[in-house]
């Protein structure tokens, strides 16, 4: 075998955990009921002497080793539709939905094994065996016993199928949502049960109910009956010893059934409490898992519908907010002709600047909006100073300097208050210079806020190469040389090299591509 083929067949880790877990749940599920619940009860409650001891055994071991090969048949057989997506190829679309349906219905399918080819593959041949051994004198027990052992081990399977079920539950959840994944990676598609439900909680709860409180006492009354019928006269004190270990047992089994159950309803209602949570801090991308088949499944479904709504309306606001910043810059620069696309360029070289610096999506996106909206209160500025093409007076420069502020106020009246909130720092600090001679206040440094200092190069850079009614745009060049004497007294250094090395390379780039 080469090495293509070894890494193609290497195991996948989640699929390696899923048969991990299984087959621990398996021994532990079997240990206890089989093992722990019935080898004490049999041991504990028949007198058997030595040599039939061996008999018995014997039968126990054949018929294990049949009720193993007809299970381990039987579960290859239902772990086949899983099977098959992890064996080097490309699955299909309905190989995935196969196998996710596949994997919900695994705690029923353990249920159907347990008193299937487990019950039945240990009984039949057990009581087969057992009718034989008497017949031939191997073992000395009535006949009657063999129907006994047939309830008992009925009851035990009952507990084993119960706690294969809800250990089960647990096991296959990371498997349902890797193929999950899977399929939304490959087929841009969610694949859920829709709110289909495979076992109601009724259900569940009934029978777990009824094996937590029933079994225990019917499996007493069984082995009472053996052990009485077996018992010498004066040797109550060694009965209730043994009656002790059985209640033991059963009180042991009530608690874990209980604790089972209990874990079932808990899971869920913390998956939701995450997915709430998350929504409450406003992030509508994580929806809850969907690994469910009871009716848990409906509610979940329908959260990560009503989870999807909200995403669809926020991305609407957005769409909605975006458009209605991007429609009052549009009307400032539809003021003048010269300036038009002054406030969406001024947002691109700004969005660059903070890319380059490594801001988050988030500082990003205020940041975008507040470049729109920085030259906002030029709507107060006077026509006849604003587009004055000789030079400005005193006085008319101070009416200049007063649009950061009077930016500031408008957008203050925006309601609800908090939603300009975060722009109106850059919004009334553009024009602030790093040596503190700027306006409105006068800062310096970095007590400049990070949205002016960012917007303050942006803006420069597009008003020197663009084209004005008095001078023509400089190169970009002229432009950037002046933002190069300019870092550290007028502009922020950092933000200023970072943007002067990214249109240096993007003007090499294009001109390797025209070569």
């Amino acid at each position: 075998m080469n090495t293509s083929t070894k890494q193609k067949r290497k195991i996948d880790p989640v699929y390696a955990s899923f048969l991990y877990q299984l087959l621990r749940n398996y021994l532990f599920g079997s240990t206890l009921a089989v093992v722990g619940v019935g080898g004490v009860i049999v041991f504990s409650t028949l007198s058997i002497p030595s040599n039939e001891s061996v008999a018995i055994g014997a039968l126990m071991i054949i018929s294990l080793i049949i009720m193993l090969v007809c299970e381990l048949f039987v579960f290859y057989r239902h772990l086949r539709p899983i099977q098959l997506l992890f064996q080097g190829q490309k699955p299909t679309s309905d190989q995935l939905k196969t196998a996710y349906l596949q994997t919900h219905t695994f705690p029923i399918l353990s249920v159907k094994r347990t008193f299937g080819p487990h019950f039945l593959g240990i009984v039949i041949p057990a009581v087969s065996l057992a009718f034989l051994f008497i017949k031939l004198g191997f073992i000395s027990i009535p006949y009657f016993y063999i129907g006994i052992a047939v309830a008992v081990c009925f009851m035990i399977a009952s507990m084993h199928a119960m706690i294969e079920f809800f250990l089960t539950t647990k096991a296959i959840r990371p498997l349902i949502i890797h193929i999950s994944n899977q399929h939304r990676e490959r087929y841009k598609e969610e694949i859920t049960l829709s709110g289909k439900v495979l076992v109601s909680i009724r259900t569940k709860f009934r029978l777990s109910a009824f094996l937590i409180g029933a079994l225990p006492l019917l499996l007493f009354g069984l082995a009472s009956q053996i052990r009485l019928d077996s018992s010498q006269a004066g040797s109550s004190l060694a009965y209730w010893q043994w009656a002790g270990i059985i209640l033991i047992i059963g009180v042991l089994y009530s608690l874990l059934g209980a604790s089972l159950l209990s874990r079932s309803i808990e899971d869920p209602i913390q998956t939701i409490q995450a997915g709430m949570i998350s929504v409450e801090s406003g992030n509508f991308e994580a929806s809850a898992a969907d690994v469910y088949s009871d009716e848990f499944s409906k509610l979940i479904a329908g959260f990560n519908h009503m989870v999807n709504g909200l995403k669809e309306r926020e991305q609407r606001n957005n769409q909605l907010l975006q458009s209605y910043f991007m429609t009052l810059a549009a009307a400032l620069d539809a003021r003048d002709a010269y300036t038009a696309g002054h406030s969406t360029r001024v947002a691109h070289f700004s969005v660059q600047i903070a890319r380059l610096d490594g801001w988050s999506e988030q500082q990003i996106d205020l940041l975008h909006k507040t470049a729109l909206l920085h030259d906002i209160g030029k709507i107060g500025v006077r026509d006849d100073v604003l587009f004055k093409e000789g030079k400005l007076t005193d006085e008319e420069f101070d009416q200049i300097k007063l649009h950061p502020v009077l930016g500031e106020n408008i957008l203050k009246q925006i309601e609800p208050a908090d939603a300009m909130a975060a722009l109106l720092p850059g919004v009334r600090s553009h024009h602030e210079r790093y040596d503190g001679k700027g306006y409105p206040d006068g800062l310096a440094g970095t007590d400049i806020p990070l949205f002016g200092r960012a917007i303050a190069i942006a803006d420069a850079f597009d008003a020197m190469t663009s084209d004005r009614p008095y001078r023509k745009g400089m190169t970009y060049e002229r432009a950037l040389s002046i933002l190069e004497d300019g870092k550290g007294t007028q502009w922020d250094p950092k933000l200023t090299t970072l943007f002067i090395e990214s249109i240096h390379l993007e003007k090499q780039k294009v001109e390797e591509e025209a070569y």
